[in-house]
């Protein structure tokens, strides 16, 4: 997940990462990629995401971190 105040929300920043991430084979969540455009409009000072559409792929994102830790998990 990312953010920047700009159009792009970090895109490059995230793409570049996962390059990083399969030359050290580490695994990651793929999906979903959240990218937060104009993070300045949609978060607060606080830190609270005002923006209920990203609320909701972040939410997704967290769900799909417990799934995979789950799967990771060693009984």
């Amino acid at each position: 997940m990312s953010a920047s105040t700009g159009m792009f929300g970090g895109v490059r920043a995230q793409y570049h990462l996962r390059q990083v991430f399969v030359s050290l084979n580490m695994r990651c969540v793929n999906r979903p990629e959240v990218f937060v455009a104009f993070a300045n409009q949609k978060i607060d000072d606080k830190g609270k995401v005002k923006d209920e559409p990203t609320r909701e792929k972040i939410r997704q994102l967290v769900e799909s971190l417990v799934a995979w830790t789950k799967r990771l998990k060693v009984s």
